[in-house]
């Protein structure tokens, strides 16, 4: 995984971080829990990129925009709970 600006760049635009969770979930059997620094990089990737060319673009490595919002929004949520 590159730096933000790399993936961005990237064809499609954060697919780097999407391969990297796909990576992390065979090696860990695809148990979730132990890819989340991961899954957040892609989803701060994916922010990165609505911000820069609204929400209406879409590339095949990010959920829509109005989904992304959401699920960051339940990470945010959970985080806060596990404190």
């Amino acid at each position: 995984m590159g730096n933000i600006k790399q993936d961005l760049s990237h064809d499609p635009p954060c697919h780097p971080r999407a391969c990297a969770i796909q990576n992390c979930l065979t090696k860990n059997s695809f148990h979730e829990d132990k890819c989340q620094s991961q899954i957040d990089a892609l989803y701060e990737c994916c922010n990165a990129f609505y911000q820069e060319r609204g929400d209406q673009a879409s590339t095949v490595s990010c959920p829509k925009a109005n989904l992304l919002r959401l699920k960051m929004r339940q990470r945010a949520q959970a985080a806060e709970q596990s404190h």
